[in-house]
C-alpha cells in the first residue's frame, strides 16, 4: 500500500506497459516501437505542460486546441503569401502570445470565470482560423527547412521528442526552482493570502495564461512540420487529453498539485494506452471507451494507496 501511495500512477504505467507487451511483444515490445511513443506524446504533452502552468492556478485554458489550429493554418497561409520561416515562427508565436495575454486580462483583472472566457477567446480563434483557411486544409508553400522542425531524428532520436524534452527541462526549472514558480503555487493555494502579502497576483496570472498558448502555438507549428499541411480542427484532440494528463499526473509524485513530471507521466500513459490499442488493432470507437476507463483506473489506483496510508 504504501507503494501504491506514493507511487500508484507510475505503477498503473508500468503494469499498463506490460500487458502490451506480453500481448505483442514483438510490435509494442520493440525499442523502435518505445521510441516512437516518445515521438507520439510529445506534442500532446507541450500542450498539457502549458495547460499544467494554468492548472496550478486553479484555472483552466479551453482555448488551446483552437490555439494549436490557429498555429498551423496561419504558418502555412503566411508560407503561401511568401513569408520567411524566420519571420513565419516568431509572428505566429507573438499571435498566440497575445491571445494568452487577452485570457489572462479576462481571468485576472475582470474576474471572468476561465472556464467561459477561454471557451469564448477559443470560439473567437477558431471563427478566425476558418476564416484565414476558408474552412479547407492548407499545404502549399510549406519549405522543406520548416518540415525539418518536426521530422526526423537526431542521433537516433525523433525531433519532436527532442523538442519535448527542451519544454519539459525548462518549464520544470521555472516551476520547481524559481520565484516565478513559487509564486503561482502560492497563488493557486490561496488567491487572496497572495494577494495581501504583496504578490503580484494578476501579471503572474496574465503571464501563465501566455506561456499556455505559446505552447499550445509551438505544439501547432511542429504538428504543422510534421505533417506537412494544416487543418482549421487540426488541434481538436489535445484539449481534452491534455487535461487527462495534467489530471493524471497531479496523482503522482505531490499531494494533489500539477507538476511537470507528473504532466509527462499523464501523458505518457494516455500515449501507450492509444499506441497499444492501435498495435492490437482495437476500433477508434472503443479505444475511446478504454482510454477513459484504463485512466480511471490508474486514478482509483493512486486513491486506493492513500487510503491504506
Amino acid at each position: 500500500m504504501i507503494l501504491l501511495r506514493r507511487y500508484g500512477t507510475l505503477v498503473a504505467l508500468v503494469v499498463i506497459v506490460a500487458i502490451f507487451a506480453i500481448a505483442s511483444p514483438g510490435a509494442f515490445g520493440s525499442v523502435a516501437n518505445l521510441v516512437n511513443i516518445t515521438q507520439q506524446m510529445s506534442l500532446l504533452a507541450i500542450v498539457a505542460i502549458g495547460a499544467t502552468l494554468v492548472m496550478v492556478l486553479g484555472e483552466f485554458d479551453l482555448s488551446v486546441s483552437a490555439v494549436v489550429s490557429w498555429a498551423g493554418i496561419a504558418s502555412v497561409a503566411l508560407f503561401g503569401a511568401g513569408w520567411p520561416l524566420a519571420l513565419v515562427f516568431p509572428l505566429v508565436l507573438l499571435s498566440a502570445l497575445v491571445m494568452g495575454v487577452v485570457s489572462g486580462v479576462l481571468v485576472a483583472r475582470f474576474a471572468l470565470p476561465s472556464f467561459i472566457a477561454t471557451l469564448a477567446l477559443g470560439t473567437v480563434i477558431g471563427g478566425l482560423t476558418f476564416w484565414v483557411s476558408n474552412g479547407a486544409t492548407l499545404f502549399s508553400g510549406i519549405p522543406p527547412v520548416f518540415r525539418a522542425l518536426g521530422r526526423g531524428a537526431i542521433l537516433g532520436v525523433p525531433v519532436p521528442t527532442l523538442w519535448l524534452a527542451g519544454v519539459a527541462l525548462v518549464f520544470w526549472l521555472v516551476l520547481d526552482q524559481t520565484e516565478f514558480g513559487r509564486r503561482l503555487y502560492a497563488i493557486g493555494g490561496n488567491r487572496e493570502a497572495a494577494r495581501l502579502v504583496g504578490l503580484p497576483v494578476r501579471r503572474d496570472m496574465v503571464v501563465a495564461f501566455a506561456l499556455c498558448a505559446l505552447l499550445a502555438a509551438l505544439a501547432g507549428l511542429l504538428l504543422t512540420a510534421r505533417l506537412g499541411s494544416a487543418h482549421p480542427t487540426g488541434g481538436g484532440g489535445y484539449l481534452l487529453q491534455a487535461y487527462a494528463a495534467v489530471f493524471l499526473g497531479m496523482t503522482a509524485f505531490r499531494e494533489g498539485e500539477p507538476s511537470i513530471p507528473g504532466t509527462l507521466l499523464g501523458a505518457a500513459i494516455i500515449a501507450v494506452i492509444s499506441n497499444g490499442l492501435t498495435i492490437l488493432g482495437v476500433p477508434s470507437f472503443l479505444q475511446d471507451v478504454m482510454t477513459g476507463a484504463i485512466i480511471i483506473a490508474a486514478v482509483l489506483i493512486r486513491h486506493f494507496g492513500r487510503e491504506g496510508d
